[in-house]
């Protein structure tokens, strides 16, 4: 597989011109354009719209054969692959090496940003409002990019970069909602998932339920999960799957006359005190104090 680590590089195989910056740059996608058709990863973030004609866009496990204008995030060495790509309209792509943030806030902040995690069937769907809003900020730093290259360029750039992503977020947060609307609450999805892993013993032969296995059923990414059910009731999956655990060791203490690490192993913990942290943190009380209460 085929790793970039120079802007000169990626442009330099996908036929672009060469970059004005040696490490961040934009390109403007014609219909015409042609993008290598085999996997590669990069040091680079890479932000795009793309509105397709057809063709299949491949990053993570997931491809994903689109019509409508999106949004797609990319980060550092993420593997990522292009096939038989025709745009309906005008599309933008842009670079940025992870060493152009050294030294500003965007450096650590980028990494803030979920959406940089999520699978290609999860892109940003954009409305044409929405749209106009990616395309001015594009056209801001499209112009810095071709007219200036002075002390105060990368930090114009970078922060209608930041702006995108802000907007990325929001406009995430009110695609979370429209889906909700259109295939009805995530969260009751995750619980069925999560009920039926209690259900089947899973517990006990495979150990505590983890995000990335239950947002494999759902064909989610598990960022992306969690962001939705973070959206829905103010809790992420880790959170939902933690107070599940311990309304079921609630039930049991209460109907078991088990020993309190019996309990524990058979919800799939193998620590104890694991198991008593975690009942304490959402309790506010530990099991055996739980029980005894019970008892009394």
């Amino acid at each position: 597989m085929q790793h970039f680590s120079r802007l000169a590089d990626i442009h330099r195989y996908n036929g672009f011109p060469m970059p004005e910056n040696q490490l961040f740059s934009v390109y403007r996608c014609p219909p015409s354009t042609s993008l290598g058709d085999k996997e590669f990863t990069s040091d680079f973030y890479i932000i795009g719209f793309k509105k397709l004609k057809s063709g299949v866009i491949m990053y993570g496990r997931t491809k994903y054969d689109h019509e409508n204008g999106c949004m797609l995030f990319a980060k550092p060495r993420q593997i990522i692959q292009f096939k038989n790509l025709e745009y309906h309209e005008d599309s933008f792509i842009i670079f940025i090496h992870e060493d152009f943030l050294n030294g500003h806030f965007l450096h650590n902040e980028i990494r803030k940003y979920a959406f940089f995690d999520y699978e290609a069937n999860e892109a940003l769907h954009l409305s044409p409002r929405e749209e106009q809003v990616m395309w001015d900020l594009f056209f801001k730093i499209d112009t810095e990019y071709m007219a200036n290259n002075d002390e105060y360029s990368r930090n114009i750039m970078l922060s209608h970069v930041d702006s995108m992503l802000r907007y990325s977020q929001r406009f995430y947060k009110r695609q979370f909602i429209n889906r909700t609307e259109l295939s009805g609450k995530m969260v009751s999805k995750f619980n069925d998932v999560l009920a039926s892993y209690f259900k089947n013993g899973l517990l006990l032969t495979q150990g505590l339920p983890n995000v990335t296995a239950l947002a494999s059923q759902l064909n989610l990414s598990p960022r992306y999960l969690s962001d939705m059910l973070k959206q829905e009731t103010g809790k992420t999956a880790i959170e939902l799957i933690h107070i599940s655990l311990v309304n079921e060791a609630k039930n049991r203490l209460r109907l078991d006359d088990q020993r309190v690490s019996d309990i524990a192993y058979e919800l799939g913990f193998g620590d104890l005190s694991y198991f008593s942290r975690l009942f304490k943190k959402e309790t506010g009380i530990t099991p055996n104090q739980f029980k005894k209460q019970t008892l009394n």
